[in-house]
């Protein structure tokens, strides 16, 4: 099954290439069929999820390249079916999000389709190689929708974004290879790639003895994974990659790619190196402090509406920091479910400016005015997820919140009440970006503008009935991860 939710889409992909470049609508359908598919097969992974196991399920474990011990080796726990079920919804719906795309039309929607295959690989792999190629692979079609379908700087932006990357997939490169030298195969005695492997400290020898080693290759497997969250002061890549970035883009790169930072750090760094996760335990709670506080200021600050919900995510990752650094059962658990919620509440917000950006044109906050009178329905939903973002009670936001709290205060009671400033701040710039755009005197410019459209609401309905139904309900993604997180503390902490 996970093999066909990861290729699904590459056989999408490789059947635009045959289609005729005029018929654009059959290109549309091809890839949102192709999309489809890993979604009908990810809610069938959730339904059949065995819930009372803390290790890996739907395994498929294959020799790949002998000679240097490289397995084609997949599986999914609690931690990575949350994210793979965040994976297939997004892509789908960004590919209808899409659907008014006709520059290169053919290349757009078979690129987007190539990146939901790295992503969702990245999510399903237990061997380090095999993930490192996946993650390699989302790279490149996302330098490519950035550079072509994006704005006025697009160029600068895509350039800028794939050198962050690089740079860190070089340091994840180091840090594998190392690891590779280090680690051998209980059964064959040879090196090995495989992540369960390196998992088992029995395995390690050799160089990361030394504890000072094991911190120089923590940092760099660090690094490289928070370019990706982005944690300050590596997230300067972000902003531009957003403003610059086609709506669905945004959507996937705010909603999926973020989270493969703290995704790496919790699969990888945190297990294999959990003496070090413990001594990081402290400046990984300060991080996800200034995250929150600096990212929440910086959105106080920003006219263009897409900049600050930028920012906002680099504010919002911040409790998934605070969250890990607890690392107790509540705050790891409410950590994995923030980057959940984080991902479905932000792609409502970038559906949302993509919706008013698609009628005006542009999406300074001042320009607008009034919306409220001219849009309702899309002041009602726009709303909802600006709402759902603060972390209002009765939204998804708010439960995982609640629960990175908790599970911060009794450890770092200073840095969670300092953090808490971020909530503050978070509803200041909401409601006024709110009360510049939809209330006060309606602009007269803007008379003539449409309400949101039945395609634009398939895309956002969905995402909303799950962010209501976690809010009030939020077991059905708790029982998911419960065990296999509360292994995961119990192989770090002890």
């Amino acid at each position: 099954m996970l093999s066909w939710m990861t290729f699904f889409p590459v056989i999408g992909a490789l059947s635009i290439t045959f289609v005729p470049k005029d018929r654009k609508e059959i290109v549309k359908t091809v890839a949102a069929a192709a999309a489809a598919v890993p979604l009908i097969l990810a809610v069938q992974l959730f339904m059949n999820f065995d819930r009372s196991i803390a290790g890996f399920q739907f395994v498929e474990h294959y020799e790949w390249i002998k000679s240097f011990n490289i397995e084609y080796f997949m599986g999914i726990d609690g931690l990575s079916v949350p994210m793979v079920l965040l994976t297939a919804l997004l892509s789908f719906l960004c590919i209808i999000a899409s659907w008014k795309i006709d520059k290169a039309c053919k290349g757009y929607f078979a690129l987007f389709l190539l990146l939901e295959a790295g992503m969702m690989g990245v999510f399903v792999s237990l061997d380090f190689f095999l993930f490192y190629v996946f993650w390699e692979v989302m790279l490149l079609p996302m330098y490519f929708l950035i550079g072509i379908w994006g704005g006025p700087r697009k160029e600068y932006a895509a350039i800028k974004f794939f050198l962050y990357t690089l740079a860190g997939s070089v340091l994840m490169l180091l840090a594998m290879i190392a690891f590779y030298y280090n680690v051998q195969d209980p059964v064959t005695g040879g090196h090995t790639f495989n992540m369960l492997h390196m998992m088992d400290q029995a395995n390690h020898g050799g160089i990361l003895d030394v504890a000072n080693i094991r911190f120089v290759i923590w940092m760099a497997l660090f690094i490289g994974f928070a370019i990706k969250v982005p944690i300050f002061p590596f997230h300067t890549w972000l902003p531009d990659a957003h403003v610059e970035a086609p709506t669905a883009v945004s959507v996937i790169l705010a909603g999926v790619l973020l989270k493969m930072g703290t995704y790496g750090i919790l699969r990888i760094s945190y297990p294999i190196l959990p003496d070090q996760a413990v001594n990081f335990m402290i400046p990984l709670a300060i991080l996800g402090a200034i995250n929150i506080i600096y990212g929440a200021f910086c959105a106080m600050a920003q006219s263009d509406m897409k900049k600050l919900v930028a920012y906002s995510s680099v504010s919002h990752m911040g409790y998934v920091l605070l969250g890990m650094a607890a690392m107790n059962s509540t705050g790891i658990n409410g950590a994995v479910l923030q980057m959940f919620n984080h991902g479905t509440i932000t792609a409502m917000m970038f559906l949302c400016v993509g919706v008013i950006y698609d009628r005006a044109h542009h999406r300074d906050i001042d320009g607008f005015g009034g919306l409220g009178l001219q849009m309702p329905v899309y002041t009602s939903v726009f709303s909802f997820a600006l709402f759902a973002a603060v972390g209002l009670p009765g939204l998804s936001g708010f439960v995982s919140e609640a629960m990175v709290f908790l599970g911060a205060f009794p450890v770092h009671r200073t840095i969670a009440i300092v953090s808490a400033l971020g909530i503050v701040i978070g509803a200041a710039y909401v409601l006024w970006m709110l009360q510049r755009v939809f209330l006060g005197p309606k602009n007269d410019k803007y008379d003539d503008l449409p309400d949101i459209s039945a395609r634009e609401l398939f895309t956002l309905v969905p995402i909303g009935l799950i962010v209501l139904l976690l809010g009030v309900y939020p077991m059905p993604v708790l029982d998911l991860m419960k065990a296999s997180l509360n292994h995961l503390i119990k192989v770090v902490a002890g």
